[in-house]
């Protein structure tokens, strides 16, 4: 028999959400408008920050950038889960596959290290007033974006160069509606558990340190400004409130689905799908309907 390169399939077959196609249809409503608003919405707060003078502040380039990162990242996979809603049979190139893994990880990563920017510039203005326009100046804004995208885009290699020579040589099936590693590596014809063990300990390092440097930057402007004034503690929750808020959101469900797998499949589908279409729209909801200087430039 003629030997065949089992490294590569041509394609996987994608199960996706469920088979009703009632239930389906429901859904490609529901997912249609919800990537609609987030594109609107995140492409109106980077117009915004571009258009309006009273912007130009570190803080509202880093939340443009964040804009700009979560547009991306809703299009990643969302764009592809709606069209598959129409389709009864679900496909997926091996290369597309490969593709959503590497861009999914790299504006994820990127994204975890600007909320870490985001909390930092946060923790100048409210603990170092008086050297946040020293601090806080363009080159470290500039210089903290790019480490932002220099550390997504070196995560996001050295976790596609781990899976995407795998051997490939027996079910295609993805019990999801994207490739990600986790349900890839599951169809590698070898045992995987090193591999998986390397994979997870890559993402578990960044997301990690990330949640840990944000706990310290916010446990730290707390801290500093409860003792002085009586409302400090309900300023400061106040303060944070929105960052802290998306940052929970945001992390959590890149727990349960990278470091502490549920294995419960509809879960992990409600994950991924919150993770894929909920938390990018986070952005525009939570800072734009919460900041007065967004809602004066929108007026």
């Amino acid at each position: 028999m003629e030997e065949v390169n089992q490294s590569v399939v041509p394609e996987f077959i994608i199960l996706g959400l469920c088979e009703s196609w009632k239930i389906q249809a429901f859904l490609l409503l529901i997912c249609s408008s919800l990537y609609l608003i987030t594109i609107l919405g995140n492409t109106f707060i980077i117009f915004l920050n571009i258009t309006d003078l009273s912007l130009h502040s570190p803080m509202y380039f880093l939340l443009a950038n964040l804009s700009f990162i979560d547009f991306c990242l809703s299009s990643v996979n969302t764009p592809k889960m709606i069209t598959d809603f129409l389709k009864e049979n679900k496909t997926i190139s091996f290369g597309g596959c490969m593709c959503q893994i590497f861009f999914g990880h790299f504006f994820g990563g990127g994204e975890m290290l600007l909320l870490v920017s985001m909390a930092y510039d946060h923790y100048v203005a409210i603990c170092k007033p008086l050297h946040y326009s020293s601090i806080m100046n363009r080159q470290m804004c500039i210089g903290l974006v790019m480490t932002s995208w220099i550390i997504g885009f070196i995560h996001s290699i050295s976790q596609l160069a781990l899976i995407v020579n795998l051997p490939f040589c027996g079910p295609r099936e993805l019990d999801s509606f994207f490739c990600d590693i986790p349900l890839v590596i599951k169809l590698a014809c070898m045992d995987t558990y090193i591999l998986e063990m390397l994979i997870n300990a890559d993402s578990g390092v960044l997301a990690t340190i990330c949640f840990i440097l944000l706990l310290i930057s916010y446990s730290y402007i707390l801290f500093t400004v409860c003792p002085h004034s009586k409302d400090g503690a309900s300023k400061g929750l106040s303060t944070c409130t929105a960052h802290i808020t998306v940052v929970v959101l945001f992390f959590g469900p890149c727990v349960f689905i990278y470091l502490w797998p549920l294995n419960i499949t509809w879960m992990d589908k409600f994950l991924a799908v919150f993770y894929a279409v909920i938390t990018p729209l986070l952005n525009p909801a939570v800072y734009a309907l919460r900041n007065k200087e967004i809602k004066n430039a929108i007026r």
